[in-house]
């Protein structure tokens, strides 16, 4: 069960107004296609692992114990191709010695790590697992591609979960996984690993190293994929579209959550939205957008809480929760 919650967000805050200012757009045009009126973006010099230790560490202090038996990092974004990053963030928390690995379902990622430690957990193999979702994705962004450049951000979020009964609030349910590997090219970074180790690719093109996304099929397959593990989650845990006080949907764009909500017959109020402040924050979205709601009072303890992502690969996924009392850090 959700025992902690914490987030970091990187100091520099990069507004539509500034982004403006070197791409041929504006504050209007970013905000009525995407909802975002700023983001986080990492200094530089500033790898993951520093985003994700801050979290985790306001992760370990709301849950008011260090005693911890595994650290699960979901990041798109790790310090190097190897090692990975979670273990040097299990150090410098001082959790070495702890079993930590890295885990890359890019915007679902949270959910992945989530139903990974839930498992872990699950089997007795722990009894408390730190989840961190971490991402520096402007560093894959190209800086002359407006349309990457004014969607994402950089932060972390991460939570604590422990051993508990089902019946417990913060009993994570059933998760609702998928993936489908023909769409991989959706979402992509090609150079880097091993089909494409150089940024320059064999027909000359320099700029694989950096993220690209075709925007248009991304937005039907999230709107389809989440809805669809959202009602079979829904369906696991018995609950109708109209239980549901609160959808925390990956953090996208605003256009993306209302289609999720008005498939899923919800009613858009009922979403919690964060994007506007952060941008599109990968696999950290779920997260920041969770310890943003406790802090503000939009969730309280009791609200059920339905959680969706869609991410590269292509993957997906959803869970629900009985939300818990969890002190901010």
């Amino acid at each position: 069960m959700l025992s902690g919650i914490g987030s970091w967000l990187p100091p520099r805050i990069v507004t539509n107004d500034e982004l403006a200012q070197r791409h041929d757009t504006s504050d209007h045009w970013i905000r009525t296609r995407t909802g975002i009126v700023a983001r986080h973006i990492v200094s530089p010099g500033m790898p993951t692992s520093h985003l994700a230790e801050q979290a985790g560490a306001r992760a370990l202090q709301s849950a008011g114990t260090r005693d911890i038996d595994a650290v699960l990092l979901a990041t798109t974004t790790p310090d190097r191709l190897c090692p990975a990053s979670a273990p040097k963030v299990a150090h410098a928390l001082g959790l070495g010695g702890r079993p930590a690995f890295d885990l890359d379902a890019v915007c679902s990622g949270f959910l992945y790590a989530l139903s990974t430690a839930a498992s872990i957990i699950v089997s007795e193999a722990a009894d408390r697992v730190l989840v961190i979702a971490a991402e520096a994705f402007s560093t894959l962004i190209n800086p002359s591609d407006r349309s990457s450049a004014v969607v994402f951000g950089d932060g972390a979020g991460a939570v604590v979960l422990r051993a508990g009964t089902p019946d417990e609030p913060g009993a994570i349910g059933r998760s609702v996984l998928g993936s489908d590997g023909s769409l991989a090219d959706l979402i992509t970074v090609l150079a880097g690993g091993s089909e494409q180790p150089h940024a320059t690719s064999p027909d000359g093109h320099d700029d694989n190293r950096y993220f690209s996304m075709r925007g248009r099929a991304v937005f039907h397959h999230a709107v389809n994929r989440m809805s669809e593990a959202t009602r079979a989650s829904l369906a696991h845990t018995g609950w109708a579209a109209e239980d549901v006080d609160r959808i925390v949907a990956h953090q996208a764009n605003l256009r993306l959550l209302h289609s999720v909500a008005e498939q899923l017959n919800i009613a858009p109020e009922r979403l919690v939205v964060h994007l506007d402040r952060v941008g599109n924050t990968a696999a950290a979205s779920i997260p920041l957008a969770l310890e943003h709601a406790n802090r503000s009072g939009a969730l309280v303890p009791g609200h059920r809480v339905v959680l969706t992502a869609f991410g590269g690969g292509a993957t997906w996924g959803a869970t629900t929760l009985i939300w818990p009392s969890l002190t901010c850090a």
